[in-house]
């Protein structure tokens, strides 16, 4: 017989051993609206506004919006909102229900019920995790992609928008003209500058759309910058098994996360905003430091190892970082090359930080698989790897191990085409584009190298004409693409160590 599903009706009902909303939920009242609720929402965002709603209870209850899929009306909506948020760390488990999501939107056919959420008065503010490609920009620049389809669509029929920036462009343009409110867009996505980056795409948008909209969204919007960390992977059929053979019950919106947490916001917002900082979350006047420190240092070293780990047969990253040579190789790229790009972060020790987010990854509990975190590097690598080798070179210091997972991004997408027999399905913007000059060029590395490195998108031209960066990328290219990758990896590790980097680094 199959457990009862998780909803209001059965909070009263659940096992001790499971935390409960610690406020009344049929009092709350929305005020936030978040688009895009997978899991890291839940495990993240969300979470920190059940504590704040717990702490100091107030109209800040979240609508949750989905513009793609999949439908949170299946799973989310069915129970009423509430879901568990289950932490894993190696052998133990801890079940809490997050209550802070009123109400669930599908919006994935017509983004009309998105609008008229994001339109509402009652909404002062607006997140999203909606990926690095939700915001159609050009990767090497941050600017709004005038050439991506769904803008191309948008500008043309801005009153049916589909994309990111012409849904929330539509929907400040709905809100200036009755009630006229400020509201706050925070982008919850791992992209450096990333309210900088929404302000642009959606301005830009915004100015094709008239002079009077413009001057308003930059008279009531404020487009803040933010750090989120906490290592989320997608929930699996085991994750909701665990919840019916542990507690008795089913949630089919259960998510899985690592005890660890940390969100960094930038302190500029316009109109009410809900005090995150009261329940762990920090204010701050730059978020610079923190974002890159991140970005650059543990999903710089998620991006290596998921590229080396499926190149050396592994599929989850806690096993491709018990293996010690991948270990080795990541714990010495970020230290010796990563971290001398680095301004230092009050507080934060550089060394401690690699340590603390390497033992991060080693969590069995959380199975976060290789190809996930592969998933849209071409988006990811400039701000993890791409934008720390520019820092190197413009000081004349070494790139060698920095250069490794570029050539790996390279090679997975490469082993993705006919040349090699479709080893993989991946999922990333450029993924037809690389496959079709790999089945064209072949064999030859440089080649290959040459061809990807003139796609300006991903690669600034000053970077992609530097003979060293060239010169390393071929050499790794050819290494990972051999019968023997890992072994590659262990030759570059037994390369000596470049002397100009034994001073000692700036801190992180």
């Amino acid at each position: 017989m199959r457990p009862e599903n998780l909803g209001p009706p059965l909070l009263g009902r659940l096992p001790s051993e499971v935390r409960k909303p610690a406020y009344d939920r049929a009092a709350l009242k929305p005020g936030i609206a978040h688009i895009g609720v997978g899991a890291f929402h839940r495990c993240h965002q969300a979470e920190y506004t059940d504590d704040l709603l717990a702490k100091d209870f107030d109209r800040w209850g979240l609508v949750g919006i989905n513009i793609r899929p999949p439908l949170l009306g299946r799973s989310l909506g069915r129970q009423d909102g509430l879901y568990t948020r289950l932490i894993r760390q190696n052998d133990e488990v801890e079940a809490r229900i997050i209550g802070s999501i009123v109400r669930v939107v599908d919006s994935q056919e017509s983004a009309a019920p998105a609008l008229d959420v994001l339109a509402s008065p009652e909404i002062e503010m607006v997140t999203m995790t909606v990926t690095e490609k939700g915001y159609c920009h050009v990767p090497s620049s941050g600017a709004l992609d005038l050439d991506h389809p769904d803008i191309v669509h948008d500008l043309a029929n801005p009153e049916t928008p589909r994309s990111v920036p012409g849904i929330l462009a539509r929907a400040l343009e709905l809100r200036m003209a009755p009630h006229g409110r400020p509201v706050t867009l925070l982008s919850c996505d791992n992209i450096p500058a990333n309210g900088l980056i929404l302000g642009n795409v959606v301005k830009t948008f915004a100015e094709r759309r008239g002079a009077a909209l413009a001057d308003w969204i930059e008279a009531n919007v404020a487009f803040p910058s933010a750090m989120v960390d906490r290592i989320a992977p997608a929930t699996t059929e085991a994750d909701i098994d665990t919840i019916a053979k542990r507690f008795g019950y089913h949630d089919s919106a259960v998510v899985v996360g690592e005890r660890f947490r940390q969100w960094v916001i930038e302190n500029r917002f316009a109109g009410r905003v809900p005090r995150w900082d009261l329940v762990g979350a920090s204010f701050v006047d730059d978020v610079t430091p923190f974002e890159h420190l991140k970005m650059r240092v543990l999903n710089g070293a998620q991006t290596t190892l998921s590229y080396l780990g499926v190149l050396g047969g592994f599929e989850h990253t806690f096993e491709t970082i018990a293996d010690p040579l991948l270990a080795g190789f990541v714990r010495r790229m970020l230290t010796e090359e990563t971290l001398p790009t680095l301004h230092a972060v009050p507080g934060i020790a550089p060394a401690a930080y690699v340590e603390q987010s390497l033992s991060r990854l080693t969590n069995t509990a959380i199975r976060h698989c290789n190809h996930q975190i592969a998933t849209d590097g071409s988006q990811k690598i400039v701000q993890r790897l791409l934008n720390p080798i520019r820092d190197r070179l413009a000081k004349g210091a070494g790139i060698r191990l920095l250069s490794v997972p570029v050539a790996g991004w390279m090679a997975y997408l490469i082993k993705a085409s006919v040349r090699f027999g479709r080893a993989w399905q991946v999922s990333d913007p450029f993924a037809g584009r690389i496959a079709e000059i790999a089945d064209r060029i072949g064999q030859d590395s440089k080649a290959l190298v040459d061809a990807i490195l003139a796609i300006d998108a991903i690669f600034d031209p000053s970077l992609a004409a530097n003979a060293t960066f060239r010169t390393h990328v071929v050499a790794g290219l050819d290494g990972l693409l051999s019968s023997d990758p890992i072994g590659f990896v262990g030759q570059v590790c037994a390369e000596p160590t470049d002397v100009r980097l034994k001073q000692p680094a700036r801190s992180a």
